[in-house]
């Protein structure tokens, strides 16, 4: 298999997080709250792989799901705050994507929840994807 262009690598995976951003937003505006937030996870996801793409030689980013996993093997300097934001995230895609989790989930994913975090996750995106260009 042929190796991209690292532009092209990590074009492929900002165009998927900006796919996934709209299809969060859909989401958000059918009331599928918890959907809305996992999504939003791997739009951060998909931009973080960006990064280690960048950072590390066109590599394939690692197979994980961790946030925090993705930033460090990326080298991504971040605050504090940002990391407890991310580790916060990364509760999202735990919480919809195993049944156990899934019904407390729901039922705290309120309006109001899904708005405030879907509302920071696209702040980060935008940020994360400013530095990275």
């Amino acid at each position: 298999m042929k190796t991209m262009k690292i532009e092209d690598h990590i074009q492929y995976w900002l165009d998927s997080a900006d796919n996934d951003l709209d299809a969060a937003k859909s989401l958000f505006l059918s009331k599928k709250y918890d959907w809305c937030l996992f999504i939003g996870h791997l739009v951060l996801e998909k931009i973080l792989k960006a990064f280690y793409v960048l950072n590390n030689e066109n590599k394939i980013p690692p197979k994980t799901h961790n946030l925090l996993k993705i930033v460090r093997a990326a080298d991504v300097s971040l605050s504090k705050e940002q990391i407890i934001f991310l580790d916060e995230v990364n509760d999202f895609n735990l919480e919809v994507r195993y049944p156990e989790y899934k019904r407390e989930f729901y039922k705290i994913c309120t309006r109001e929840f899904a708005e405030k975090y879907f509302q920071k996750i696209e702040e980060f995106a935008s940020w994360l994807k400013s530095r990275i260009k």
